[in-house]
Order: C-alpha cells, then structure tokens, then sequence
C-alpha cells in the first residue's frame, strides 16, 4: 500500500505497515475506514507520538539518605506549634475576642440610642463570657461510676432496689412538683392565659 506524500505522522510508518500486512486497514486510502479502525488507529497513533515527547530518563546517583514520605511529613506536622494550647477547651478566655465598637455608620435599631445600644450589646458579652467560664469550670471533672456504684450500695445485697428511685439520681427541674411548694407553673398548655 502506497502512503499518500502528506501523510502527517512520517514516524509512525512502520506502525501502518503493521496495520495494512495484518488486514486491520482495508486498501487505503481507496476503501472507506470503518469507525472502529480508525479509532484504533488513531489511538495507537497518539500514544505513540506521546512517546516522542518523554523526557529522557537521567541517571542519577541514589544516595544513602533516607526521605520522608509525603504522609509522614504531614502526619509529624505540628499545626498548632506557636500556640499549643490554642485548641483546648477554655482557649477562648486567651484570645483577644471582643464585640465591635459602634461607629456613626453602624445599625442601631429603632427606639435606641446608641449609648443603650452598645450597653445592650455589652451585656450581652459579659453574659456570654460569664456563661463560658462557668463551664469551662466545670471541664474535666467527672464522678466516677465506681464510686457512684458502691455507694449506692449495688456491688452487695439489692438493699439498692428499695430506695426511691431505685438508688438514681434524679436531675433537678426548675419547679418543685411535688406539691410541697406552690411554685409549679399555672399554665397547662391549655386555653387563654390571663383570661376569664
């Protein structure tokens, strides 16, 4: 089979020689290709002028330094290393957070000045803060279960099954319901509230 003169790829002459003597490109360029040919062409084709465009490979001189792998570097990576402790709990008390100073172009809603406003907000800061040190207070300190178990009494006898509530501990409600103190909200959930 002749090739054309503009045949584009002059390196990959021998390649269609093998395609024409094993009868997988039928009398060209006279005949019509089918699609799956010349898909196989064309893929054989690029990845052989892909080739072509490879660095050549260099030979180096292997030291006898032992490198890290990308995961071991990352994984020994210390991402808090200036401040190590600026991801424990109750970090928050050492950092400089504060709310915003009002400026002439701030939003003060309506019926405000900005002076009750900035107190309002400023209230609002103090609680917060106060709140958070309260539990960070509280962090860390647990009862443990052991203790809490013997004396219950659990570990010996069932003297434990007559206590009331069968020895838990109950957890303190905002009202008193059991009928000693007439504290307990009138409200039911049900009808007008205020109303006669």
């Amino acid at each position: 089979i002749a090739i054309p003169s503009t045949w584009p790829f002059p390196s990959l002459i021998p390649l269609f020689h093998f395609f024409c003597l094993n009868n997988l490109i039928p009398s060209y360029p006279t005949h019509e290709l089918s699609t799956m040919k010349v898909t196989a062409l064309l893929i054989a084709a690029s990845v052989a002028s892909t080739n072509a465009f490879a660095p050549a490979s260099q030979s180096t001189s292997s030291s006898t330094q032992l490198n890290e792998s990308l995961f071991k570097k990352i994984s020994n990576m210390d991402l808090f290393a200036p401040n190590a402790d600026q991801n424990d709990y109750g970090a928050r008390g050492k950092k400089n957070l504060k709310t915003g100073t009002l400026t002439d172009k701030s939003y003060v809603p309506f019926g405000l000045t900005k002076a009750q406003y900035e107190a309002v907000r400023s209230g609002e800061s103090s609680k917060k803060a106060a709140n958070y040190d309260r539990n960070v207070k509280k962090a860390g300190k647990f009862l443990d279960y052991t203790d809490f178990y013997t004396a219950r009494g659990s570990d010996e006898g069932g003297s434990w099954m007559k206590l009331p509530n069968l020895g838990h501990r109950m957890a303190k409600t905002k009202y008193d319901w059991s009928g000693e103190k007439d504290d307990a909200p009138k409200y039911t959930g049900v009808g007008n509230i205020g109303k006669k």
